[in-house]
C-alpha cells in the first residue's frame, strides 16, 4: 500500500519540481526587466536602437527619392521641403540614401555578431567543458587571432578585394565574415572561462552521476547558465561591428557605392569643399554612426548591469 502511495506520488513530485523551476527561471527574467526599465539611460538607449531599426527598414518605403534615380539638375543642393537633408553629388537625396545606408550598416553589424557569436560560443563551450587536448588546439588558435591585430587585417583584406575586383555584391557578404573572424577569438575565451567555472558546480556533478549525454549537459545545463553573459557580449559586439565596418567604407575598402553606407556617405565629402560647405553630406552619417554606437553601448551597459552579478557585487 505504502510502496502504491510513494509510486504514484514520485511523478507528481517531479512535475512539481520542473514547475517550480520554470516559475523560478520566469521571476528571474520578470526581475531583471523590472531592474532595467529602471535605467533611464538604458531605456533611452534601447528606444534609441529600436527606432533606428525601424526607420532604416521602412522608412524608404515611403520615399519617393528610393530608386536612387541620378539626377544631374539636382547636384549638391542645401536642405529644403522637398529634400530635408539636401542632395549629394548625383543629385540623389541624402535622407533616404542615409536610411539605405542604415539598413546595410545595420545588418552587417548584426550578421557579424550572430556569426562571431554562434562560433565563438560553440567552440568556448567545447573547449571549456571538454579542455585535455581539444582545448589546448581551439585556444592556441584564438591566441594566434588575438596577436594580430583587428583593423590593420581587415585594411589589407579590403585592399585584397579591391585588388581582386570582387563585386560590390559579394563584398558585404565577405566584410562580414572578417569581422566575424577577428570577433570570435574574444567570446570564446569568454565562454571558455565561463564553463570551466560551471563544469564543478554541483549540478553538473549530479548530471555525471546520472550518466546524461554530452549533448543534453552542454546545451540543457551548461549553456542557459551562459546565456546571461552571451546577450551583453552580443549586445556590445553590434556597435564594435558597426564602427569596423564605416572604418573600411570610409577608407574605400569595404562595401562600395552606389550600395550606401554610412562609411562611403562620409568618404563622399572627401575634399576641403565638401567639408567646409556641403556639410549635409557627411553630418547625417556620422551622426548616425555615433549616435547609434553610444545607444548600443548605454544599453549593454544597463544589460550587464542587470545581467552580471560580478558587476553588481563588485559595485
Amino acid at each position: 500500500m505504502s510502496t502504491q502511495v510513494s509510486t504514484d506520488q514520485q511523478p507528481t513530485n517531479q512535475t512539481g519540481k520542473a514547475g517550480y523551476a520554470m516559475e523560478a527561471s520566469s521571476s528571474l527574467w520578470r526581475q531583471s526587466v523590472r531592474q532595467l526599465s529602471k535605467n533611464k539611460l538604458a531605456v533611452a538607449g534601447f528606444a534609441f536602437i529600436v527606432f533606428m531599426f525601424l526607420i532604416c527598414f521602412i522608412g524608404p518605403i515611403f520615399s519617393p527619392y528610393a530608386d536612387g534615380k541620378v539626377n544631374p539638375a539636382m547636384m549638391h543642393k542645401p536642405p529644403s521641403a522637398k529634400h530635408w537633408l539636401g542632395t549629394d553629388l548625383l543629385g540623389r537625396d541624402v535622407l533616404t540614401r542615409l536610411l539605405q545606408a542604415g539598413r546595410i550598416s545595420l545588418t552587417v553589424g548584426l550578421a557579424s555578431m550572430l556569426l562571431s557569436m554562434t562560433i565563438g560560443t560553440v567552440l568556448g563551450i567545447i573547449s571549456g567543458y571538454y579542455r585535455g587536448i581539444v582545448d589546448q588546439i581551439i585556444m592556441r588558435i584564438a591566441d594566434l587571432l588575438f596577436t594580430i591585430p583587428g583593423i590593420p587585417i581587415l585594411f589589407i583584406m579590403g585592399a585584397l578585394m579591391s585588388e581582386w575586383k570582387v563585386p560590390t555584391d559579394y563584398r558585404l557578404y565577405l566584410v562580414m565574415l572578417m569581422l566575424s573572424v577577428i570577433g570570435w577569438p574574444g567570446i570564446a575565451r569568454l565562454v571558455r572561462s565561463q564553463m570551466l567555472t560551471l563544469r564543478e558546480r554541483e549540478y553538473m556533478q549530479a548530471a555525471d552521476v546520472l550518466g546524461l549525454r554530452d549533448r543534453r549537459k552542454l546545451f540543457y545545463h551548461l549553456l542557459p547558465n551562459v546565456f546571461p553573459l552571451l546577450i551583453v557580449i552580443a549586445t556590445l559586439s553590434i556597435g564594435g561591428a558597426i564602427l569596423a565596418e564605416s572604418a573600411l567604407s570610409f577608407f574605400g575598402l569595404g562595401v562600395m557605392p552606389p550600395t550606401p553606407t554610412w562609411g562611403n556617405m562620409i568618404d563622399a565629402a572627401n575634399n576641403v569643399i565638401d567639408f567646409e560647405k556641403r556639410p549635409w553630406l557627411w553630418i547625417p552619417p556620422g551622426m548616425a554612426i555615433f549616435l547609434t554606437v553610444i545607444a548600443i553601448n548605454i544599453f549593454g551597459d544597463g544589460l550587464r548591469d542587470v545581467l552580471d552579478p560580478k558587476q553588481n557585487i563588485s559595485r
